[in-house]
């Protein structure tokens, strides 16, 4: 399964923090940031995972993502 996602993280160091917190909530996942994309895209690979995890994770920290359909 894979779902992007339209986040307002603008900075690599933001973007190497949260994928750090992603890999710690789940270390089978492969997460990237597109931050030259206009909607500075999140990418989530996996079998198994919670979109709503995903999403509060960012919000909690600060950012807004929602999901790309």
């Amino acid at each position: 399964m894979i779902e992007i996602f339209k986040t307002t993280v603008q900075s690599a160091a933001d973007a190497d923090v949260l994928l750090a917190l992603l890999r710690g909530e789940n270390s089978s996942l492969e997460v990237n940031f597109d931050l030259e994309d206009c909607d500075n895209i999140l990418r989530v690979k996996g079998t198994q995972f919670c979109i709503p995890t995903i999403m509060q994770l960012l919000v909690s920290r600060g950012f807004e993502c929602s999901l790309l359909n």
